[in-house]
């Protein structure tokens, strides 16, 4: 028997994550995936220092900047009209420990919030309220040798949750049924040989299942 969410989405979410080492034309895809209506780029750079951060937003139209959340150098809100922030796990459990102070210099105003978990009992007991969660990885990763899919399933869970791991157009319509409110993409995009087509395939097929 198919499973069968027991929740209305609460949204409808594709988060596309950076690769983490530079690709060829990878701004000049990024670009083009902002104009084919991308809304969510994580930009996920752990071997760029702050310049370097600051020279790829500089590459990107100014235009899309509150399309783009940042992983590393948080304070880069304050001078980029971004989309908001996000904390990788360990960086959660240590930034967040006292409270709210983290965020004191920084300019949240109209900005989101999210975090990466990879323990459903661990983002369902969270305190802090994100405005929404990465869980991976739901399927066996595609970006990522020998990380193999768990099959969440958090239809139980009420917060706003992203899929990730394995996430492509065959397992877009399982990633629903289990009670996902949007999906998260790696390598379904970058590990293909047209980023863009991958991206388009991905989308069309989410928005189809998402508007039955």
């Amino acid at each position: 028997m198919p499973l069968q969410s027991l929740t209305p989405k609460k949204s409808k979410m594709i988060v596309l994550i950076a690769p983490e080492k530079d690709v060829l034309n990878e701004i000049e895809t990024v670009q083009r995936l902002f104009q084919e209506g991308l809304q969510c780029y994580h930009l996920r750079k752990p071997h760029k220092n702050h310049e370097e951060h600051v020279q790829y937003l500089s590459l990107i139209d100014e235009k899309y900047h509150n399309r783009i959340v940042v992983h590393y150098f948080h304070k880069l809100v304050n001078t980029h009209n971004l989309k908001g922030i996000h904390f990788q796990e360990q960086k959660r459990r240590e930034a967040l420990e006292n409270g709210n102070r983290y965020f004191l210099g920084l300019d949240m105003v109209g900005k989101t919030i999210s975090s990466s978990f990879h323990e459903p009992e661990e983002l369902s007991n969270n305190e802090f309220e994100f405005d929404y969660n990465l869980l991976s990885p739901v399927f066996s990763s595609i970006s990522k040798e020998g990380y193999k899919g768990r099959g969440f399933n958090v239809n139980h869970i009420d917060k706003t949750i992203i899929g990730m791991g394995g996430i492509n157009v065959d397992t877009i319509s399982e990633t629903i049924a289990l009670g996902f409110d949007g999906i998260g993409i790696l390598g379904g995009v970058w590990n293909t040989d047209d980023p863009l087509e991958s991206f388009k395939n991905i989308k069309r097929s989410y928005d189809e299942h998402t508007t039955r």
